[in-house]
């Protein structure tokens, strides 16, 4: 979920620990004019959250991180790749085309996850906003592996698919993640060389930093692991839900990400019907 976007919070089951009511309470109580939440491959939770922001004259951004089948959803083989893509509904077309491929993912592409792919994409981009993704998306992937001109390649792909005005490369503050670090510095330079604007996010799992036991404990139930395992899955650093002021404290060398998540929110005007 982004809180004014500045926030990636998930209501996934067994993933995220903040229900809708709480991160919305949150997001009021910092005046905070927007809210969105990004499941998983999943909208489970869109529609409370929805009904929970407009009560409380909250903008509700629906989104989705969605997994990508960077060599199409309908190859289903051991050991094919995933990747990451934030992707949010702007308008109600938009909302109708995240459900389609959200739908889509799951009868055509499901093979552990659900996954969409290029093609469908393509298909269904109209109303969409799409963020480049975290540590695991095609464009972070490219950096890492240092190779720039694939980087490139999938910004102009992205930016081809959404439209430029539709793409954004999304910068994260998790210091203790070296490859975000890494991933931060190289999307600077990549936004100048492509002209895709930067946002700023902070990927959260839970809503108070006195919630990271209680979250640590969860994902020892999703994974059937014991607090005790050494080796387990384990979140590091802070991944609640930040307050406007400390993300622009987090992003004060590039301010223009965090008036970005401002301009996305503004644009955001979706209206479901019940």
């Amino acid at each position: 979920m982004f809180v004014h976007l500045h926030n990636h919070t998930h209501f996934s089951l067994l993933d995220g620990l903040t229900r809708p009511k709480e991160a919305v309470n949150i997001a009021k109580a910092h005046d905070m004019p927007a809210m969105g939440i990004t499941d998983h491959g999943v909208l489970y939770g869109a529609i409370e959250f929805y009904k929970e922001a407009k009560k409380n004259d909250i903008n509700p951004i629906i989104g989705c991180e969605m997994y990508i089948a960077p060599f199409g959803r309908l190859r289903k083989e051991p050991g094919l790749k995933i990747n990451h893509l934030t992707v949010l509904a702007y308008n109600n077309e938009g909302y109708q085309n995240l459900i389609a491929l959200v739908t889509k993912a799951h009868l055509e592409g499901f093979y552990y996850k659900p996954r969409v792919d290029h093609g469908l994409l393509r298909e269904f981009h109209r109303g969409l906003i799409a963020l480049s993704g975290c540590v695991a998306s095609e464009v972070s992937e490219a950096i890492l592996a240092q190779d720039e001109e694939k980087a490139l390649e999938k910004i102009r792909m992205y930016q081809e698919i959404f439209g430029k005005e539709n793409f954004f490369l999304e910068i994260m503050d998790h210091p203790e993640m070296q490859e975000q670090i890494v991933i931060r510095s190289k999307l600077g330079e990549l936004a100048r060389a492509t002209k895709a604007p930067l946002v700023a996010t902070n990927d959260n799992h839970y809503a108070l930093k006195e919630d990271r036991d209680a979250h640590d404990i969860l994902l020892c139930i999703q994974t059937g692991k014991t607090i005790h395992d050494e080796n387990r899955m384990q979140l590091d650093g802070n991944y609640s839900i930040r307050t406007p002021q400390e993300m622009r404290e987090a992003f004060s060398d590039t301010p223009e990400a965090c008036d970005n998540t401002l301009e996305i929110a503004k644009r955001v005007n979706v209206e479901i019907q019940f």
